[in-house]
């Protein structure tokens, strides 16, 4: 076996749904390491979940090609094995230095690496197919540019030294300040590198390398921006001889901080993987189905009695038993009393299902997800009991497949939990229905004639009005609280 047809190189695979792009999370392996098959080698984030991807071949590790953070499209190649590692050292020239530190290798050596027979037709942006800019895909990134390099034009009015910064730039700077005009004061210190009379002069790197550019001394200048601060303008403004002469700082004792606001204190948070995905849904759903919301408020005291009771039995003792069990339950039977609302609108038709996929949404680290119980009406309570713990703690977990994702046709999002009443959730996409389920207080309630304490909870339906009328919504909700109402008497009677 060559040195070439031995190493191969993994394409991040599409992970489900026809996902675009995953960011890599963690590598579990390194270069160097023995690798086997089906061994997972990195953890990759999509805009669903978070998955283990298993190695394809067996061998050693010879490169990575995209460090963790990175965010990467589905096709392009992430690592690369040596899947013959006890035939011999490889020349460099063929297979590049690998480095954990993710080196940039030459064309020649990238070229040199060969697609696998088994991964199939070369399409544009893999390996060796057609790329941007009249370059060729190769292993990492593209290889040598076969058109000629564009340079971006210069902005008006900014001198041609000023251009010729190195290749790494620096942050840009806020924009300035409108204030009084910039007032050259006599120096004390030692010019650019910024320092008078009154201390230290206040400018950002980015500014001081303007002056630098521009032969300023910043110590001859009174900044503009905030707490006294050079900025670009004050320079600028002196390169042009429009400052003016400013009388000698002197130090002044601080008084009150004045009020500051800005970019310096602003967080940017990137959107991407699952809050980009449940923000893409979220908007799709507002704006194509029309919302409407119904509540009800339940006397759940007997459901609460009976859950009580049914921790107290023997082989329900190693099962988690929440209030939100008998809520799925009562979700389920409904659905068997008014199907329609387990449909989903088609536009020239409504696919009406036989089959409940339950989602229940869940509050991760990464964002709002909603898992399912796939065809859950045919399950027992023990059964849908223990199936929902399954996909609460693989939730939290950070497990979720993105199987477990797809294919939801109701949900119930249960925002008790965080000490809220109720709300009114928004559809998923694809789902006619969605229930809220408040918290659980004691309160007065008139029972039997008589105002008692009793445990309460409030129900928030949503539904596509498109599908479910008021008369069909308002039914399947009334049932759903009829059974947490008197949860015993409702399986007698419906059952």
């Amino acid at each position: 076996m060559s040195g070439v047809s031995r190493i191969k190189e993994f394409n991040l695979p599409d992970l489900g749904e026809g996902l675009a792009e995953g960011e890599i999370l963690a590598w579990l392996v390194k270069v160097g390491d023995m690798i086997e098959l089906n061994q997972p080698i990195v953890e990759v984030e999509t805009a669903k979940a978070a998955v283990e991807i298993p190695a394809k071949w067996a061998g050693q590790v010879r490169s990575i090609f995209h460090p963790a953070g990175s965010t990467i499209e589905v096709g392009t190649p992430i690592i690369a094995i040596d899947t013959d590692p006890g035939a011999g050292p490889i020349e460099e020239s063929t297979t590049g230095t690998p480095s954990a530190d993710l080196p940039t290798p030459s064309a020649a050596s990238l070229a040199a690496v060969e697609v696998a027979p088994s991964e199939g037709a070369v399409e544009p942006g893999l390996i060796g197919g057609p790329a941007p800019g009249g370059r060729t895909a190769v292993l990492v990134g593209y290889g040598p540019r076969t058109t000629a390099a564009k340079r971006r034009p210069r902005k008006a009015g900014v001198p041609a030294q000023a251009t010729a910064a190195p290749a790494t730039r620096a942050p840009a700077a806020p924009a300035p300040v409108p204030a009084a005009p910039v007032v050259v004061a006599p120096t004390t210190g030692n010019g650019h590198g910024g320092t008078r009379a009154g201390g230290p002069v206040l400018a950002k790197p980015p500014v001081r390398k303007l002056a630098r550019d521009l032969g300023v001394d910043l110590a001859a200048l009174t900044g503009s921006g905030p707490l006294g601060s050079v900025t670009r303008e004050d320079v600028r403004q002196a390169a042009s001889g429009t400052a003016t002469a400013a009388e000698p700082l002197t130090a002044v004792a601080p008084t009150t901080t004045a009020a500051s606001f800005g970019a310096d204190r602003e967080q940017r948070i990137p959107v991407k993987g699952v809050r980009k995905l449940t923000a893409e849904n979220m908007s799709r759903s507002a704006f194509t189905a029309p919302h409407v919301t119904e509540f009800m408020t339940v006397d759940v005291t007997r459901a609460t009695k009976a859950l009580d009771r049914l921790r107290g039995r023997r082989e329900w003792r190693d099962v988690r038993v929440s209030p939100l069990l008998l809520v799925a339950k009562a979700v389920l039977l409904a659905v068997r009393r008014h199907p329609m609302v387990n449909s989903t609108w088609a536009g020239d038709e409504i696919v009406v299902k036989d089959y409940v996929n339950l989602g229940i949404a869940a509050a991760t680290e990464r964002g709002l997800i909603v898992p399912n119980i796939k065809d859950a009406g045919r399950l027992s309570l023990r059964e849908l009991a223990d199936a929902m713990t399954d996909l609460v703690q693989t939730a939290k977990a950070g497990r979720t497949s993105p199987a477990s994702m797809s294919g939801g046709t109701l949900t119930i999002t249960n925002v008790g939990v965080f000490g809220v009443d109720t709300g009114t959730p928004i559809l998923p996409p694809g789902e006619s229905a969605i229930l809220a389920f408040g918290a659980v207080r004691e309160m007065p309630w008139v029972h039997k004639g008589k105002v008692r304490p009793r445990q309460v909870t409030t129900l928030g339906l949503s539904f596509d009005h498109r599908i479910i009328d008021g008369e069909l919504g308002s039914k399947f909700l009334r049932d759903i609280g009829d059974f947490l109402a008197d949860p015993e008497a409702a399986l007698l009677a419906w059952t």
